[in-house]
């Protein structure tokens, strides 16, 4: 993805606002690595957009307190196979 960083985090934070996606998933998407979308959305999208920047925290507040849900979830369809 070749455009520049402050656009990037716009195009991130509306993916993850728009399909409450986590990080991984946003960076999947993208094709670029996590470190890179949790930089953009935590550090320079609240420059570029602030109410954009809102509305991702709050979801990557939510991911994070669903997460040991999702790893538990994952480790049970591990070990039922």
């Amino acid at each position: 993805m070749n455009v520049e960083p402050e656009q990037r985090a716009a195009l991130l934070g509306e993916y993850i606002a728009e399909h409450s996606a986590t990080v991984r998933a946003a960076a999947r998407a993208f094709g670029c690595s996590k470190s890179t979308v949790h930089k953009d959305v935590s550090t320079r999208l609240r420059a570029v957009d602030a109410a954009l920047f809102a509305r991702v925290q709050a979801v990557l507040a939510r991911n994070k307190a669903e997460r040991h849900l999702r790893g538990g979830a994952a480790t049970r369809r591990k070990y039922k196979k």
